[in-house]
């Protein structure tokens, strides 16, 4: 069985399965590393804390190459942060880290903590608002005021359903990665126009603003060229603007366990800490992540040859009963008076988010999660009847009805 299961391409099976798909692999394999082929390449599929360690080695595993141009064309964009290693890599991580990993971070989430409240007084008296829908623009108004990024009200909408549509077209085929394809392509083209025009002076926006310092940031001593310049600005909305799928699970999270709305609505912080961690874990959103070898390796037992790909099981690791006992329960609690390791808890990635691959925006999910939970706790609604039920075969999986909402 071993022999088949690394001689079987598991493409088609991967995109049947969707999350389940590496989980179940490796529950054959008594969660030892797995291989397989996926994509016609040679594979194999790790997890655990030890196996994260190994993955974010940049002496084991690279990145760039491994990326499929599918997800590079929708969710990442061409010549992006994601798609470089080693030196390089590490000089434009700095310029994310200095904005998405300081004080900015509270000023962003007081924006949408705001953009929420005024978002709420018109849901009021409405037959009824789809949240995963709201909380996008929402979301959207706040952060492109943050990066000061001049949007008309006419066109925040447009805005906000194309950032929605690049993060929810990246791992399908078919009419939403042709939407992701399409709204890619129109915001890089918008942005690359503001970028120019930040530098020409037509276009003024704070000098500490996100569009004006990646507008100014230099490589190598030149400015980047204004559509990878376009495409990193979108690496700072899209993100922010996806917590859309973690508020639209919070409210799915608080439906089937109401006992966590009070210490929310009380603003008790660390329990919400707690809550944007387990709703961040348990719920469904990277299935894994993938790199190449960088030469011939071993890891646990497990020959991985030069070049083939390398896949970290996300999902599976969020939901391993070592790391997290009865994970199939939402149990916020069990991050109260716990520390986050680096290598644990990954929805966005591991290791050190200052210099490795992991998310430097996850602090600001973190926050916006938090902001945002907290005042749909203490919102006055109801949930009418509808579909809540999550399909683990779509990637990535919301609730079926994108929670529908009723405001008296």
């Amino acid at each position: 069985m071993h022999d088949r299961m690394a001689n079987l391409d598991q493409t088609l099976v991967a995109g049947i399965k969707g999350y389940a798909w590496l989980p179940d692999l490796r529950r054959k394999h008594h969660d030892r590393p797995v291989p397989l082929r996926v994509l016609g390449q040679r594979a194999v599929a790790v997890c655990g804390p030890e196996a994260v360690r190994f993955f974010y080695d940049e002496s084991h595993v690279e990145r760039h190459t491994a990326l499929p141009h599918p997800v590079v064309a929708t969710l990442f964009g061409k010549n992006a942060v994601h798609t470089l290693d080693g030196a390089a890599h590490r000089h434009r991580k700095a310029l994310f880290v200095a904005l998405l990993m300081n004080d900015g971070i509270d000023v962003l989430a007081k924006l949408v903590g705001e953009s929420f409240d005024e978002a709420a007084e018109s849901w009021r008296g409405r037959s009824s608002v789809t949240l995963f829908d709201e909380a996008a623009l929402v979301i959207a108004r706040a952060v492109t005021r943050w990066a000061g990024i001049p949007v008309t009200d006419d066109e925040l909408p447009k805005l906000a359903a194309d950032l929605v549509a690049m993060v929810d077209g990246f791992a399908t085929p078919g009419p939403r990665h042709w939407r992701a394809l399409a709204a890619r392509r129109r915001r890089e083209r918008w942005l690359a126009a503001k970028i120019e025009g930040v530098r020409s002076g037509d276009v003024i926006a704070p000098a500490d603003a996100a569009i004006t310092t990646i507008a100014h940031y230099r490589e190598d001593g030149e400015p980047l060229e204004p559509r990878t310049a376009a495409v990193e600005l979108i690496n700072i909305l899209r993100p922010a603007t996806a917590v859309a799928w973690f508020l639209a699970f919070s409210a799915h999270a608080l439906d089937r366990w109401p006992q966590h709305r009070r210490p929310l609505r009380d603003g008790d912080d660390e329990f919400t800490a707690a809550f944007v961690h387990e709703v961040r874990r348990f719920y469904p959103f990277a299935p894994f992540l993938g790199g190449r070898a960088v030469e011939d390796l071993t890891f646990a037992g497990e020959r991985i040859p030069k070049g083939a790909l390398v896949l970290l099981d996300v999902y599976g690791q969020n939901h391993d009963n070592l790391l997290f006992p009865q994970p199939y329960e939402f149990r916020p609690e069990r991050f109260v008076d716990r520390p986050i390791g680096e290598f644990d808890l990954i929805p966005q990635g591991g290791g050190d988010p200052r210099t490795g691959h992991r998310c430097p925006g996850e602090q600001i999910t973190v926050a916006l999660l938090g902001t945002l939970a907290q005042r749909l706790a203490r919102l006055d609604y109801y949930l009418p009847p509808q579909d809540l039920s999550i399909n683990l075969s779509r990637i990535p999986a919301r609730p079926a009805s994108d929670v529908e909402i009723v405001v008296p």
